[in-house]
């Protein structure tokens, strides 16, 4: 089916499998699914290898795997018509699992990353369905490193169901794209050590693809604003880049692009990808309605110049996104011209965060959503990251607060707000 600008949402959000005891990542996703789907609730949705389910049904959340064994997914099992709910429905999915949890032995550690992973002799290729194509990535990028190996994110998808949709809401989010990673950086640390960037995941995102650089371009989409264009500009040189690697053409599909935005014409959605998973879907969904909701004012003509916005190119909007990478919500924004076409009158330059809040209170035009009071809590207290680098002075202190970021999720519970 085709849906309207904002008429259905998707969401999906990663989370590492550990060990209960040492929060080791453990590659043990597909016996967690294969256990799972005795639940009373499961539904065996996909199984490309007799007895070894690709994705199982909990009702209204569907559990499935990724590249690696150690990341299990969730998201909606059908575009819901509001994010409203959705973190309950997620949470009680994720009640549902923690016997099976229990008797393998593990547990879920939310955010984007793993903390003190060592990508290079933890990481496990998903094994079954789909294995070709994960065995393609794996020959031509080679996926023990983190960014392969170690990325758990939440993905957000809206809907359009013409061409002209497509390029107001393609528009609408590309220049939102540089700034979204201030809500959501929760990546402080890699390697068992404080980098000095709070969104570790995007910064090896954005380069895990550099044997194929068309892959991920500069991560911000090109100026493209119809479905002719979008394959010919960045679809086009996409495939022509995996030519060379990819002679079967395996990765010759939407999905191969790389972007922190991605068009799926295929089921008429384009899938934000810049977001880290949080410390629980309470802040996951609060932060993917904050942008549904800016998105949708820009789209609607209520909030920003939409026609300047158009215009913006890459490389500028790419230099935002690596300010944002290093400080996120503390980020300083310093090109006025930009912060005025999404919208934003206050003083510049302006902390991301300062953007986030004029943004969202100019959006939502005196409404009070349920979501709304997270959204402000996480803007206040700052991001996951932030928080997190708070209440971890030492690196010795790392597997401490990982435990509390468990806990958050079993709760459904924001971290340190």
């Amino acid at each position: 089916m085709t849906f309207h600008l904002f008429e259905r949402f998707g969401i999906e959000i990663e989370f590492a499998v550990v060990d209960r005891s040492a929060l080791r990542a453990a590659p043990v996703v597909d016996r967690l699914l294969r256990e799972a789907a005795s639940l009373p609730s499961a539904r065996v949705e996909s199984e490309s290898v007799p007895g070894w389910p690709d994705e199982i049904s909990l009702g209204p959340i569907t559990i499935g795997n990724e590249l690696t064994a150690h990341v299990l997914e969730l998201k909606v099992s059908e575009p819901a018509p509001t994010l409203d709910g959705l973190a309950d429905h997620f949470a009680a999915a994720l009640a549902s699992l923690r016997p099976t949890l229990d008797h393998l032995g593990v547990m879920l550690l939310p955010s984007g990353m793993h903390p003190t992973m060592d990508p290079d002799r933890e990481m496990v290729l998903w094994p079954h369905g789909n294995s070709d194509v994960y065995a393609a990535f794996d020959r031509i990028f080679g996926c023990k490193g983190h960014g392969w190996a170690n990325l758990q994110s939440c993905h957000l998808n809206l809907p359009f169901a013409t061409d002209e949709e497509f390029g107001r809401l393609h528009a609408a989010i590309r220049s939102l794209l540089p700034i979204m990673p201030a809500l959501s950086a929760s990546t402080p640390f890699m390697d068992g050590r404080a980098t000095g960037l709070l969104d570790n995941r995007l910064e090896v995102y954005r380069l895990n693809s550099r044997r194929v650089p068309q892959a991920a371009g500069l991560v911000i989409p090109e100026r493209v604003y119809t479905r002719a264009d979008y394959e010919r500009v960045i679809l086009g040189e996409v495939y022509a880049g995996y030519a060379p690697h990819d002679p079967d053409g395996l990765l010759r599909d939407e999905w191969a692009n790389a972007r922190g935005a991605i068009a799926r014409f295929g089921r008429g959605t384009i899938e934000i990808r810049v977001l880290d998973s949080q410390e629980c879907p309470r802040a996951d969904l609060a932060i993917a309605s904050t942008i549904a909701a800016v998105t949708r004012a820009i789209t609607e003509g209520r909030l920003g110049n939409a026609p300047a916005l158009r215009a913006w190119a890459v490389e500028p909007l790419h230099q935002v996104l690596l300010s944002v990478i290093r400080d996120a919500d503390q980020a300083p924004l310093t090109l006025t011209s930009y912060l005025r076409d999404l919208g934003y009158a206050g003083a510049c330059p302006a902390p991301a965060s300062a953007v986030w809040a004029e943004l969202l209170d100019r959006a939502l035009a005196g409404s009070h959503p349920a979501w709304r009071a997270d959204a402000e809590r996480i803007l206040a207290s700052g991001c996951l990251a932030r928080r997190i680098s708070r209440a971890t002075p030492t690196p010795a202190d790392i597997p401490a607060t990982y435990r509390a970021l468990a806990a958050c999720l079993d709760r459904n519970a924001l971290f340190g707000v």
